[in-house]
């Protein structure tokens, strides 16, 4: 069964929660003893069953100010399988949406009827279009304390036009919903006739979501270099990773990055089980012909493959610290596991996050704040752009001395 993996995004109190917990409810995908657990809490608060419940899990977190971290629902129809990553709407947990939408194909962006965009529906739709996401559902919500008025909607729906004209191949489908009420969410709604699409399940369910991780170009990066160092295993070394896009057989010829050796696959396996050809996704273990010095965090690249082997790079850059970035500053750039030092070489522009413009050489980068920036880097990085793989187009920027995560990297 097809499996969709998509995250929902939107300011405070937009509704993602409880629309997910609609989602879930209505579907008939919550277990009896969750859903008498939510009904007894519902309860104590003298409330109507309150839907969130299903997707709050770190309530108590939030009550002692823990940082707010994303919450995963599984759940599946007889059509398909669903993935849904909650992501938090405060402004200051933008890294947690940036976590969910690099690992996602569709994208749930809610907005408050009543509201219309704000930054953070703006915030979230570049970020969702830097990731690389092509699907995206603009879900209007609260559509009940509007009238279900259809100038409503159909405004909000021209302003989003107007906002992402000019974002390069973005689309969006719009749905009016009240999570409240389940219109338009699983069944469709009696109080909008005027609309003529999918309920947002429905519309699930149904979307095409390209998988293109197989036309990709073969990238394995070695998590370990196994050498078992036993008399019948006198010579034995072999690569262990995980291959990200493409697939590699027995026989192709393969370079080593960084240093540019080629070598061809003596042989694959995943566990015990020898195969003549692994793809996309698969953990294997891969021997080659060659005597070549690879360590981990080093890379086998599809030789016939083109790729970037540099020094300096160019990245759009979400930035996630409190710390300002600066020109001259210096970090860990980690890329999977492959780790070494970055200093910023150059700001080159600032994303005007209410107009989509750029602001050329600013000073710094501040907090939620997303640029194009230019890096040094102290050896070679091997790397492809983010929209040809997202998994070698992409790396995080660690700060030296706390060892947090500090921006996410998306490579030009």
């Amino acid at each position: 069964m097809e499996l969709l993996k998509f995250f929902t995004a939107g300011s405070v109190d937009d509704g993602k929660s409880t629309l997910i917990g609609r989602l879930l409810y209505d579907s008939k995908a919550v277990s009896g003893d969750i859903l008498a657990a939510i009904e007894a809490s519902s309860k104590k608060r003298s409330t109507e069953l309150d839907l969130s419940l299903l997707t709050d899990g770190l309530r108590a977190e939030r009550e002692q100010g823990i940082t707010i971290d994303v919450a995963y629902k599984y759940f599946n129809t007889d059509q398909r399988k669903f993935i849904i990553a909650d992501t938090p709407g405060h402004e200051q947990y933008t890294r947690n949406m940036v976590t969910a939408a690099s690992n996602s194909s569709l994208a749930v962006i809610l907005i408050d009827a009543r509201k219309g965009i704000t930054d953070q529906s703006r915030r979230h739709s570049l970020i969702s279009h830097l990731l690389g996401v092509k699907q995206v559902v603009l879900a209007i919500n609260k559509m009940d304390l509007v009238d279900f008025s259809q100038n409503v909607f159909d405004q909000i729906v021209t302003d989003y036009e107007a906002l992402t004209t000019n974002l390069d191949g973005f689309s969006f489908t719009p749905i009016p919903v009240s999570a409240a009420l389940g219109d338009n969410v699983v069944n469709a709604s009696e109080n909008m006739n005027w609309y003529e699409g999918l309920p947002l399940l429905h519309f699930l369910e149904s979307v095409s979501v390209e998988e293109t991780t197989q036309h990709q170009a073969a990238r394995l990066q070695i998590q370990y270099v196994i050498r078992p160092k036993q008399a019948e295993y006198h010579d034995y070394r072999a690569y262990a990773g995980r291959l990200n896009g493409g697939a590699l057989s027995v026989g192709d010829e393969v370079v080593a990055l960084p240093s540019g050796l080629r070598a061809r696959v003596k042989s694959i396996a995943i566990g015990d089980r020898s195969i003549e050809q692994a793809s996309s996704g698969q953990s294997i273990t891969l021997e080659i012909d060659q005597a070549i010095d690879l360590s981990r965090g080093d890379y086998l690249f599809a030789v016939h493959e083109g790729f970037e082997l540099n020094k300096e790079l160019r990245a759009n850059l979400c930035w996630m610290d409190s710390r300002s970035l600066r020109v001259g500053s210096t970090w860990y750039l980690q890329q999977g596991s492959r780790k070494l030092k970055a200093k910023v070489a150059e700001i080159l522009s600032l994303t005007d996050i209410n107009r989509y413009e750029k602001i050329a050489a600013p000073q710094e980068v501040k907090l939620n704040e997303i640029a194009e920036v230019k890096f040094r880097l102290a050896d070679y990085l091997a790397y492809d752009a983010y929209a040809k793989n997202k998994n070698t187009g992409s790396a995080i920027l660690v700060d030296e001395s706390s060892n947090q995560t500090s921006g996410a990297l998306m490579f030009l």
